[in-house]
């Protein structure tokens, strides 16, 4: 069995991703329109590509400058996903942004292409933009969506 066969259909990822484009940013949320957050924008494409959540999401902190000796994110997506080198991301690929130095990686996007990406970001919602150097050395870890 091949890659590919165990992994979702990139257009189709990107394709979900795009129809949360405009929903308003929303804290913990995840719902499509309504609000959501960057790991709600995920859990919403996870739905719609894949089905049901594997599991409840236990509250989390805001704060993107959180340290300590475990990525909460990165566990948790390599729980479902297959993971792969951040360098190799290909569109349709999640992505796993550490915000700061030393600080554990809190934010999260979706490949649209080799150079943009979306994501839900504070006052301005679900947004696709350029993967530009900063962001790019910010990605610490990458997952794809696995095959329904």
């Amino acid at each position: 069995m091949t890659a590919t066969a165990l992994t979702a259909d990139p257009a189709l990822v990107i394709a979900a991703a795009r129809s949360w484009l405009g929903t308003p940013y929303h804290d913990q949320a995840s719902l499509r329109g309504v609000g959501c957050d960057c790991l709600g924008l995920a859990r919403g494409v996870w739905r719609e590509v894949i089905g049901p959540e594997p599991f409840p999401i236990p509250p989390y902190s805001r704060d993107w400058g959180e340290t300590g000796p475990r990525e909460v994110l990165a566990y948790g997506a390599r729980a479902m996903m297959p993971e792969i080198a951040a360098v190799d991301a290909p569109p349709g690929a999640l992505v796993l942004f550490r915000m700061m130095p030393r600080a554990i990686a809190k934010h999260v996007g979706i490949l649209t292409s080799l150079d943009t990406f979306l994501h839900a970001y504070e006052r301005l919602g679900v947004i696709e933009e350029a993967m530009t150097p900063a962001w790019r050395r910010r990605v610490a870890f990458a997952f794809l969506f696995p095959a329904r």
